[in-house]
């Protein structure tokens, strides 16, 4: 049986064999990736485009939120961050507004690279 689309059957293999923390990073990644997305698609007065970045990056949080550990003091925290950010996307969305979307990306970047630091100290204490 042929591949029918070797990059898809790539992706799906690196999720697959990735651990819990490289998972969370890729998914911090994707949000910016999508919130850049939608920021263009803005620029260039394509709604659809950014309607269906901002929901990919709405869906992302809402990922990441239900998925916490919430035996974790932090955990509490981060649901309020995550819930705020969820709510900014939607306005964002509504309003077509880019300054909301640097808002969220802002946050969403500060905890890709806290969330890097994390993994590679944890890497360090093994």
């Amino acid at each position: 049986m042929a591949m029918k689309n070797p990059y898809a059957q790539y992706k799906r293999q690196a999720v697959n064999t990735s651990t819990p923390e490289e998972l969370t990073l890729k998914l911090y990644e994707g949000c910016i990736k999508f919130i850049n997305i939608a920021m263009i698609a803005i620029d260039e007065k394509d709604i659809q485009k950014s309607n269906t970045n901002i929901l990919k990056a709405q869906n992302i949080i809402n990922e990441l939120n239900i998925t916490l550990d919430m035996n974790y003091e932090i955990s509490n925290n981060l649901r309020l961050i995550y819930d705020y950010l969820h709510t900014r996307l939607i306005d964002a969305n509504l309003k077509k507004d880019k300054s909301i979307l640097e808002e969220v990306k802002e946050f969403v970047v500060e905890f890709r690279d806290t969330w890097k630091e994390a993994m590679k100290l944890a890497r360090q204490g093994k």
